[in-house]
């Protein structure tokens, strides 16, 4: 009786020891489970705070998407796959003062004005010169720059002045100034491209006679090529700005003010002497 009565506190005292060891074992992984879930918690509260605060960031400055037409150097074109030039870099220091993210889309000049007025981009920067036509469709900044409509040729071309242009074939950039400038020429044909590299190509084969572009861009093409000659007359003098569609005239009024800042502070000459050096 006595070695049964051993045997039964024995399995008694054992079911309690591993009981214990079970509750033991239990309580630690909840600790180390809530421990666990406390981290994550932590980190995940402070990934919604990083969110939030980038949220409210956007939403204070929010993003500036600008329409260009990237054929027009020194004012915007190509380096590399980058787009820069005047028009960037001065976009860039409006988004800057505006706290804006400023994204750049590339597309055909005369698509401009209709992707600003189904708000496919917010402003167009683009060389785009100030015309009473132009005005009915969009509202204009401030002007930023000021540039002249000149006549290019190859080199021994027969055209010395704008009088010599009746009977030619003049090259134009389809929408530009020129465009318009070329077209009231009497008795010269126009022949219109999309870019006016292609333009510039077509009177060194000698397909045309000669193209009417602004000054900074005519510039820029004779530099890189001999057989070049920009002719001394001007067609035209004229101011360039951007556009902005009719209904947004508030960011119309934060962009001139931006533009009013940069030009007391000397950036807007710096920007421009780093493209077109004074001479």
């Amino acid at each position: 009786m006595k070695k049964k009565m051993l045997a039964l506190s024995m399995a008694v005292l054992m079911a309690a020891s591993l009981a214990g060891c079970s509750s033991g074992t239990k309580e630690a992984e909840t600790t180390a489970a809530a421990s666990e879930a406390g981290t994550e918690a932590a980190e995940s509260k402070e990934e919604t705070k990083a969110d939030a605060a980038e949220e409210e960031k956007t939403a204070e400055g929010g993003s500036l998407v600008v329409g260009t037409n990237a054929t027009f150097p020194p004012y915007e074109y190509y380096e590399g796959d980058e787009i820069v030039g005047i028009d960037v870099e001065i976009a860039q220091a409006i988004g800057e003062k505006l706290g804006m993210e400023v994204t750049v889309e590339d597309m055909e000049f005369d698509a401009l004005i209709p992707a600003l007025a189904s708000n496919k981009v917010d402003i167009v920067a683009a060389g785009m010169t100030v015309t009473p036509e132009r005005e009915k469709s969009v509202n204009f900044t401030d002007s930023y720059a000021t540039a002249a409509q000149v006549i290019i040729v190859k080199k021994g071309s027969d055209i010395a002045s704008s009088e010599d242009l009746e009977g030619k074939i003049l090259g134009v950039q389809l929408g530009t100034t020129g465009d318009g400038l070329a077209s009231e020429i009497e008795g010269a044909q126009v022949e219109r491209f999309n870019k006016y590299f292609e333009a510039i190509q077509s009177v060194l084969q000698g397909k045309i006679d000669a193209v009417v572009i602004d000054s900074a861009p005519a510039k820029a093409f004779a530099e890189k090529d001999e057989n070049l000659v920009i002719l001394d007359e001007a067609l035209s003098s004229e101011d360039y700005a951007m556009a902005i569609n009719k209904d947004n005239t508030e960011l119309l009024d934060k962009v001139n003010a931006a533009i009013a800042e940069l030009d007391e502070e000397g950036t807007l000459d710096e920007i421009i002497d780093k493209y077109i050096p004074a001479e």
